[in-house]
């Protein structure tokens, strides 16, 4: 039988921040990276992503859990939660509860986990005050790897994610360059060895006036328009499918099957 990855959670699953025109959704992201690195390796892999952005915990588990054991993973990646964090009412325990119960009923698969961190990103002081909600979230997140035995990629220790030009211009995605530098992290944790190509030198630091002009444009562009988008309860993922929902063999060629993948979309 195939070994199957398969990816869940939100934008940081599904790949945002690594815009790519010729992919379903119209990005690529470290999943895709690493679905091909694994298919290198042994061209027997499949790999599905049922990632969607902005996707709350008790959606995934409403809309991607049952897919995901209905597909018998070996390999099954989760990042989830961070949208939670920054709605005000979220109760941050019986979040964690409800993120435990997924991890328990994922075991039940068989299937390998990895579990993320979420990434200390210090954007902003407008949005300081979620970051003792990210704190207690991420320790719960440590808790629930230890006792499930899981892997657990601790993105909130990866010091590489300090440079700025890791995150896309709304500094809450990665970059593309942050995307590779994720793929890695994740191939290496499974063993497989993979160098991303990464900017060598050291970031421009702006001058004050070009780093207020930058924040003030930034709150312009990404900060009111989020919480606008909360006060009327849409999302970015509200008309988005799944990028890959049925396993695909990425030595079959990703390019050739994103076109078909998409002509479907479009059909």
């Amino acid at each position: 039988m195939a070994q199957r990855f398969v990816a869940l959670g939100d934008s940081f699953t599904e790949g945002v921040g690594d815009w790519n025109a010729a992919r379903p959704n119209g990005v690529k992201g470290w999943a895709d990276r690493v679905a091909r690195q694994l298919a290198r390796q042994d061209p027997a892999w499949e790999y599905a992503n049922l990632a969607i952005r902005s996707k709350r915990l008790r959606q995934i588990v409403a809309e991607q859990l049952t897919p995901a054991l209905a597909l018998e993973p070996t390999l099954v990646t989760l990042y989830a939660g961070g949208n939670d964090i920054l709605d005000l009412r979220t109760d941050v325990d019986a979040l964690l509860a409800q993120y435990e119960q997924l991890v328990v009923d994922l075991s039940a698969a068989g299937a390998r986990i990895v579990l993320f961190t979420g990434y200390d990103l210090k954007i902003s002081p407008l949005l300081e005050p979620f970051r003792r909600r990210h704190d207690v979230y991420n320790d719960g997140i440590r808790r629930i790897s230890a006792a499930h035995g899981t892997d657990l990629l601790d993105f909130w220790a990866l010091t590489a994610y300090r440079d700025p030009r890791m995150w896309d211009p709304d500094r809450m995605h990665m970059s593309t360059a942050g995307h590779r530098y994720m793929t890695a992290r994740v191939l290496d944790l499974l063993g497989v060895t993979y160098v991303p190509d990464l900017p060598d030198d050291d970031p421009e630091r702006p001058g004050l006036r070009d780093a207020l002009r930058a924040e003030r444009q930034w709150v312009t562009d990404w900060v009111l328009p989020m919480f606008g988008r909360k006060l009327r309860g849409v999302t970015l993922g509200d008309d988005l499918e799944p990028r890959w929902p049925d396993p695909i063999r990425p030595a079959d060629g990703m390019k050739r099957l994103a076109r078909a993948r998409m002509a479907r979309l479009a059909g």
